[in-house]
């Protein structure tokens, strides 16, 4: 049994969605909540991935969506590898 997904879908209020395994997943999620849904990596508003409408339209590709997704990710893990 695997853990609980990571990816969290948020609507424009804020207000936790989803869960997914997959960023594309998550974007298709997003683009249908509409502008200002967000994906985070966890709960916590720190680790926001996307933000649908602000960093791209999520429906216009959930590659585009996964693959800002993975570029934040690497970003706050350097962030936390600076930290030590």
């Amino acid at each position: 049994m695997s853990g609980t997904p990571k990816y969290k879908v948020f609507n424009s209020k804020g207000e936790y969605v989803a869960s997914c395994k997959y960023a594309e997943d998550a974007g298709a999620i997003c683009a249908a909540w509409g502008e200002g849904s967000s994906i985070r990596w966890g709960h916590q508003k720190a680790c926001t991935l996307f933000v649908n409408g602000t960093d791209a339209d999520a429906g216009e590709s959930y590659d585009k969506v996964a693959q800002i997704c993975r570029q934040r990710l690497d970003e706050i893990a350097r962030q936390f590898d600076g930290a030590s």
